[in-house]
Formats: C-alpha cells, structure tokens, sequence
C-alpha cells in the first residue's frame, strides 16, 4: 500500500501513526519531494470524487483565491495536478487498488 501526504501534516501523521501501531506496511510518498503526476490523480478520480479529493479548507486553497474561481471539476482537476498541496491528505492506494481519501479511523481498526 501507499500513503500519499506531506510530512508536516498532522492528519498524515495520525494516519502513519495507526499503520506502524497494526503493523501495516507501506510506502510513503511525500509529495512535496516526490509531486503526484496527472495519471496518478486521475486513477484516484476513478474511485473518489472530484469533491472528496480536492481541499477546500487549507491554506492553500485560500491564498490562490480559489473560492472566487468558482471552478468546475475540470478546473479543479487542472489545479490538483498544478498544486498538489490541494490534495486533501492523506491518500491511501491499497494493494487492491481501493483509494481512501482523509484519516478514516473505521480504516485503521
């Protein structure tokens, strides 16, 4: 499995936290270093919406003035592979290709 964050991310540290806690392998993808591509988003999409992937509530999200764009999903779409701190963190690929957006406790149980 993979886990996709940022390290200074306290969600993404609780979720690497409950992994370690049950034993869970998995590779972590800090995005910042390592930037998701395109393709990578759009296999997410196949499985997530559009809303659940895209952070409407960080920093920045607010300093590009985002809310004001009123954008559609294609823009959305444009502005995740853009700016991949609009991803909402952290996003899990399981071996089995299902995609868990956010820290799902429910998931670490």
């Amino acid at each position: 499995m993979k886990l996709y964050g940022i390290t200074t991310c306290d969600t993404v540290r609780k979720a690497r936290k409950a992994l370690k806690e049950h034993g869970i392998d998995y590779t972590f993808v800090d995005m910042r270093k390592t930037p998701v591509e395109c393709e990578t988003i759009d296999r997410w999409l196949a499985h997530v919406s559009i809303e659940v992937l895209f952070n409407k509530r960080g920093t920045t999200y607010r300093k590009l003035g985002l809310k004001e764009k009123n954008l559609d999903a294609a823009g959305m779409r444009e502005w995740l592979c853009k700016e991949n701190t609009l991803i909402k963190r952290p996003v899990i690929e399981t071996d089995d290709g299902e995609v868990i957006v956010g820290y799902d406790k429910a998931f670490f149980s």
